[in-house]
C-alpha cells in the first residue's frame, strides 16, 4: 500500500518525549516507502500548569525530510474545527491519531468526529486506562475510541484493555519497534568517559522521564544488597523527575546508597542517549504497571542486556533469561538477577541475543501490519 497520503496526529518535534520520538519515527518509516505523510503536531500540547516538567520542547536539529505542521491547540475547541478542515482538505487515505491519555480525549475525539466519512481513522492506542487513574478517564477515553475506525496496540493488555471499550473486530497487537533515531552505538569506554565517569565502575541504568509507577524505589532498595556493594555497581538514573526528587534524594540517604547511586536528573538530549546506553551493563525497568515502554526499544537499539519487571506488556518484549531478565517487583528479587548477571558474566551473551531478537522490531514490518489491519477494514 505504498503511494497513500497518510496524516499522523500527534505530538512530534520539537516537542520532547517518547511519543513524539515514536511519531517521528513513524513518519520517517512511511516518506522512506514514499508515502506521503504529514504530522499535525501540538502548539499547545498541555498548559503550563498542567505539565510536571520542566520545558515540553527539545532543542537540536528537526529531524530531516519531514512535514511537521504545529498547528492543534489540546483546549481551544475553535482550534480543532480549523484542524479537521485543514486535514479534509489534504484528502488523506489514512489518519493515525496516537492516544495516550483521556485528557487529549476531548480534543482528538472531536477532530476524528470532524473528518470526511471516507476518511479511515486509526488509533494507535499506547492507553486505554491511564497508569494515574482520575475521575472520569473511562468516559473521556470511550468518547475517543468510538470516533475511530480500527486500532492498534503496542502491548496484548491494552489490546484486552481495549475490549472494555469496543466490540469492533478491528483492533491488533504490534510490538513497539526498535527507535533507531539516535545515532549509532559507540563503545563503552567512549560512553563512559563522554559521561566523565570512573571506568572502574559497572553500571546499570535507570532512564526516562522518573514518575511513581515507573518502580525507581523499587530499583533503589535492590541496591541496597551487599553483594551489588562488593561488585561495585553504580546505579545512573538519568532523566527528569516528574514527581518530588527529594523524597528519592531522601530514599537515597535513608538506605545508605549515596555513593552508589549517580543523579543526571535534567532532560536527557537525543544526542546523549548514546552515551547512557552504552556506557551501561545493563538497562533497567522496575515499573509497577506499565503497557509497553520506548526504553526496552532503545535499549534492542544499543543492543544492551535488560532487567524488566513481570508488568504490562513488558516480558512480551524481554525474553526472559535471554536478552535479560524477567523479574517481580521484589527488591530482593531484583537484586538476585542483578548478582547473577555480574558473576556470571552474562552481559556478552545477552547482548549478542538482542542483537538477534530485535530484527522482529523493524519499523518496515510495523506499516506493513498497519496496511494489513486497514486492508482487512476494507474488504
Amino acid at each position: 500500500m505504498a503511494n497513500q497520503k497518510v496524516i499522523i496526529i500527534g505530538p512530534a518535534f520539537p516537542l520532547r518525549g517518547g511519543i513524539a520520538n515514536f511519531n517521528n519515527a513513524l513518519a520517517k518509516a512511511y516518506a522512506d516507502r514514499k508515502d506521503d505523510v504529514i504530522v499535525f503536531s501540538f502548539s499547545l500540547q498541555y498548559p503550563s500548569f498542567l505539565f510536571p516538567g520542566t520545558t515540553q520542547y527539545e532543542e537540536g536539529e528537526p529531524p530531516k525530510n519531514l512535514k511537521i505542521k504545529t498547528l492543534i491547540n489540546s483546549i481551544n475547541p475553535f482550534n480543532w474545527i480549523k484542524v479537521a478542515t485543514k486535514i479534509n482538505k489534504e484528502k488523506p487515505d489514512l489518519v493515525i491519531i496516537r492516544y495516550w491519555l483521556p485528557f487529549m480525549s476531548p480534543c482528538l475525539g472531536t477532530i476524528a468526529r470532524l473528518l470526511n466519512k471516507k476518511i479511515k481513522i486509526l488509533a494507535i492506542t499506547d492507553n486505554v486506562i491511564p497508569h494515574e487513574k482520575r475521575l472520569g478517564d473511562r468516559m473521556l477515553t470511550a468518547y475517543f475510541i468510538k470516533s475511530c475506525d480500527a486500532y492498534l496496540t503496542l502491548s496484548k493488555s491494552v489490546l484486552e484493555d481495549l475490549t472494555q471499550f469496543t466490540k469492533s473486530a478491528f483492533k491488533k497487537f504490534i510490538p513497539h519497534p526498535i527507535y533507531d533515531t539516535f545515532g549509532e552505538k559507540v563503545s563503552k569506554s567512549e560512553a563512559i568517559q563522554n559521561l566523565a565517569l570512573n571506568s572502574k565502575d559497572r553500571y546499570l541504568l535507570f532512564f526516562g522521564f522518573i514518575r511513581k509507577y515507573k518502580g525507581l524505589d523499587l530499583m533503589l532498595r535492590a541496591m541496597t544488597d551487599d553483594r551489588i556493594k562488593d561488585l561495585g555497581v553504580k546505579l545512573i538514573v538519568a532523566g527528569e523527575f516528574y514527581e518530588d526528587k527529594e523524597e528519592y534524594i531522601s530514599l537515597i540517604n535513608t538506605l545508605g546508597i549515596k555513593s552508589q547511586v549517580i543523579l543526571h536528573s535534567a532532560f536527557i538530549s537525543s544526542d546523549d542517549v548514546k552515551n547512557y546506553f552504552c556506557a551501561s551493563d545493563m538497562i533497567t525497568q522496575t515499573y509497577k504497571t506499565a503497557t509497553q515502554s520506548g526504553v526496552t526499544q532503545i535499549a534492542y537499539h544499543f543492543e544492551r542486556p535488560m532487567l524488566v519487571t513481570d508488568v504490562g506488556g513488558l516480558a512480551e518484549i524481554v525474553p526472559n533469561d535471554r536478552v535479560g531478565y524477567v523479574t517481580s517487583q521484589d527488591p530482593n528479587d531484583i537484586s538476585d538477577v542483578i548478582v547473577d548477571f555480574y558473576e556470571n558474566n552474562r552481559e556478552k551473551e545477552f547482548a549478542l541475543n538482542t542483537k538477534k531478537e530485535k530484527k522482529r522490531f523493524s519499523w518496515e514490518s510495523f506499516i506493513d501490519g498497519i496496511d494489513k489491519l486497514m486492508e482487512s477494514l476494507q474488504s
